[in-house]
């Protein structure tokens, strides 16, 4: 027992550390305070509803009616039964958030240096290297929460797929397992995608070892103990895998019906994001060096600049546009760290074998994806190729790929260095030439940053059309003095790097001291530059950000009518919080990466425009303005309700001529349609006719019907085909899209009660599916500890 416990109080050391790091650097969450994200306030917003739904009924709602006229609540945070690998990330989250994703950052970094046999102590300087990565920290400062909660647990991933190949089949399944189903949770596919690139990458070179080494068996039955890990983690995750797959084909994400855009140019036909919007953030070649020399391209798009600087003493102003990549927003710079690259390249002399060349694969394949548009012909190639490529947007966010290769290179280099397997004069050659390319390449910005570049930005032709060539002069002047101090900078921090493997390799310093000098230098170089972005001034009081907007008149006005509507919030801030309608109404704004796409289609087209026709059909029944006095609420009395009997239903042939159709159709007595079968296209109805709104929640809606002749009814309510059921006086009968993205159903004369209930059968389907899995789960990860208690026992006897 005591054995035992001298092998792991370090790592509780270490834990808790981690644990106190976490805290320090988020420390106003020990005083109540929640960091402001951008991305989080909206978030709020789109989520309000449903949360209230599940605060008043203490049930799950999987549609929202709050935004982009009605969505499911699948991206959305919606809560699965059974989820019980949820319950066990929550359990691991057990810090005040952020503090708990730079934790988790920090653990699951830590095991995956442990299972490559790392000491501890360079273990946890790894994990500090990995966590204050300054991408990873900045995505916690706008609101990215479940990109970090996917990056975070990458590590573990690779940790479970490492123990698989060392031959510790058992560990290695049931950690790879738990991890990916962790992975999972976290909902954020493109992080998840990516980390299956970088799997791909390290299973090629680990084949190619296994074939040169004669190990081919011990390979694919590895191989294939990680095939049933993951599909028993998707089992884990059955109800969001599903809903998601489920959803995609009918979002952003999926392919379009349209050959036209709204401008009327021809549409690139695919079956994912358009090209553009795929490479809209393509990282610039030159921009590599950002990771080394943090300001290299200005940092981000508006730096303090302070009352030193020549924007500041002809303008009067410590805010300057000093970023001048080609990127339109850049919060700031993918910075790995001076140190940490420093022992990247040492790194590259002195590791050998398969662990150097999957770790260099993935970062230079992490690095060329980065550059989207800027490398073209690798783009495309992916993007027509590769599965599930197109899907994702921002290609630039690939590089977390490299931010997680990078650092388990650069702690190897220093294991090396502190081992007795290299002679020393091997040692020495790789540190001459480290420096040489780190310290040299610094030496040659400073000296010819004027001849290398010209600090123009893709935006100063504005600022020089707004503010003139004196402001564009002053703001190039500040750009090089950044680029100069924080390349002087690097430069230090790698001869202080180079100084220390000197005088260690000349006995001048033992080995902890090598360890704690380069915990040190590490911590200082990335977190001094991480509080540049995200710091205590980041954070207000809780409540400010739990209940982000405030009701204006207009707000008010609005809630008094107790009726069943969509709003429409033009205002200025409604444009820049696009869900602050969404926390108050049932709005036609909203924010998320994944709306539907017909939808998505006909915003574009008409609602973007204002056009009324299109307005009507959704019942708008107010417009949110920008006023004297503020925001002022406009009533639309043309609106065409919840309900309405039409007197034309007319079939077109292509989705083309449907979505255009609605630009002159007289919604209120006429509809197309492309897909669906009804019984005859004209209808009597007169004054008598009506259907009404008789209940409504988000997911459930009941009408009365009174006609006198067979109808056909067209719904103000957001079609979609999978979860909705529709009853007819309480017996099942079905509903078809009309006019694009609406409800239409085929109604008898008489009075009539319909009802819709969103009921998603993926969602039943799913949850049991997850049951079994997890039930599976503890069934194995109980005998494995039963198997490997009986073999310690044995191998002590």
């Amino acid at each position: 027992m005591q054995l035992s416990f001298k092998k792991i109080w370090p790592h509780i050391l270490v834990l808790v550390g981690f644990v106190v790091i976490s805290l320090a650097y988020f420390s106003p969450v020990l005083q109540g305070k929640a960091i402001f994200q951008s991305d989080i306030k909206q978030y709020i917003g789109m989520s309000k509803q449903q949360k209230d739904y599940k605060a008043q009924t203490g049930e799950e709602t999987y549609w929202t009616n709050s935004a982009f006229g009605g969505m499911p609540t699948y991206q959305l945070g919606a809560k699965y039964p059974h989820n019980y690998i949820k319950k066990l990330d929550l359990a691991l989250r057990f810090l005040p958030r952020p503090a708990d994703y730079l934790f988790l950052y920090l653990l699951s970094f830590y095991v995956l240096m442990l299972v490559l046999k790392v000491d501890f102590k360079l273990a946890a300087v790894g994990a500090l290297a990995f966590g204050f990565s300054t991408y990873l920290i900045i995505i916690l400062g706008v609101g990215h929460n479940s990109k970090a909660h996917a990056i975070a647990y990458m590590p573990l991933v690779l940790s479970g797929i490492l123990l698989t190949f060392q031959k510790k089949y058992i560990a290695g399944f049931l950690l790879t397992t738990v991890a990916m189903g962790l992975e999972i949770v976290s909902n954020h596919f493109q992080m998840t995608y990516y980390l299956l690139l970088l799997v791909i990458v390290l299973g090629v070179v680990y084949l190619i070892d296994a074939f040169k080494k004669q190990l081919l068996p011990h390979y694919f039955k590895s191989v294939g103990i990680l095939v049933l890990a993951v599909v028993l983690s998707i089992g884990l995750n059955a109800t969001g895998v599903l809903a998601t797959q489920e959803y995609v084909k009918e979002s952003t994400r999926g392919k379009s019906e349209l050959t036209i855009n709204a401008d009327g140019t021809p549409k690139e036909v695919t079956s994912g994001l358009d090209r553009d919007y795929i490479t809209q953030f393509s990282y610039g070649i030159v921009e590599t060096f950002n990771l080394f020399i943090p300001r290299f391209m200005g940092g981000g798009n508006f730096e303090h600049v302070g009352k030193d600087s020549e924007t500041y003493k002809k303008f009067r102003s410590e805010e300057a546009p000093t970023y001048w990549g080609n990127q339109p927003i850049v919060e700031a710079p993918a910075y790995v760290g001076a140190v940490v690259l420093f022992l990247f390249v040492l790194g590259l002399f002195l590791v050998k074998g398969r662990l150097k060349w999957w770790l260099v694969g993935g970062t230079l394949l992490s690095l060329l994806l980065s550059y989207g548009k800027n490398l073209g012909f690798l783009t495309d190639l992916f993007i027509d190729y590769v599965p599930f490529y197109n899907k994702f947007r921002a290609v630039s966010s690939i590089q977390v790929l490299l931010e997680l290769c990078v650092p388990v290179l650069a702690i190897f280099a220093l294991a090396r260095l502190l081992n007795n397997f290299e002679k020393d004069h091997e040692k020495l050659n790789a540190l001459k030439y480290t420096t040489l390319i780190t310290a040299g390449l610094a030496v040659v910005f400073l000296l010819f940053k004027n001849t290398l570049f010209t600090f123009s930005g893709a935006n100063d032709g504005y600022y020089l059309q707004n503010y003139g060539q004196d402001f564009i002069n002053a703001v190039k002047d500040d750009r090089k003095s950044i680029f100069t101090a924080d390349t002087l900078r690097t430069l230090v921090l790698v001869l202080l790097a180079a100084g220390t493997v000197y005088f260690f390799l000349k006995n001048k310093i033992k080995e902890n001291g090598v360890i704690a000098v380069f915990a040190i230098l590490i911590v200082f170089d990335l977190v001094v530059v991480d509080r540049r972005y995200v710091n205590n001034d980041d954070f207000v009081a809780a409540i400010k950000v739990n209940k982000p907007f405030s009701a204006t008149a207009a707000d008010s006005d609005i809630l008094k009518d107790e009726g069943h509507f969509r709003v429409f919030d033009i205002t200025n801030e409604g444009l820049q919080n696009r869900t602050r309608a969404s926390y108050f109404h049932n709005s036609l704004n909203g924010y998320n990466a994944a709306e539907l796409k017909r939808y998505r289609e006909v915003f574009d087209f008409y609602i973007a425009k204002n056009n009324m026709n299109v307005l009507n059909m959704l019942n708008t029944k107010y417009v949110i303005i920008d006023g004297e006095k503020g925001p002022s609420a406009l009533l639309n009395d043309e609106a065409n309700g919840n309900a309405w009997f039409v007197k034309t239903l007319r079939k077109v042939a292509t989705a083309n001529d449907e979505i255009l159709a609605l630009d002159s159709l007289d919604t209120k007595n006429k509809a197309v349609y492309t897909q669906g079968s009804v019984a005859k296209h004209m209808f009597t109805v007169d004054s008598l006719s009506n259907i009404e709104l008789q209940e409504v929640a988000p997911n459930y809606l009941k009408y009365t019907s009174n006609n006198k002749n067979d109808g056909f009814a067209v719904f103000s309510e957001v079609y979609y085909g999978n979860g909705w059921t529709t009853l007819l006086d309480g017996k099942p009968t079905t509903h078809m899209r009309v006019n694009y993205t609406l409800r239409g159903m085929q109604i008898p004369k008489g009075t009539h009660t319909i009802e819709f209930i969103f009921d998603p059968e993926v969602v039943k389907t799913g949850s049991s599916i997850a049951l079994g899995s997890s039930m599976l789960l503890v069934f194995l990860l109980a005998g494995g500890l039963f198997f490997e208690f009986k073999k310690t026992r044995q191998q002590r006897a």
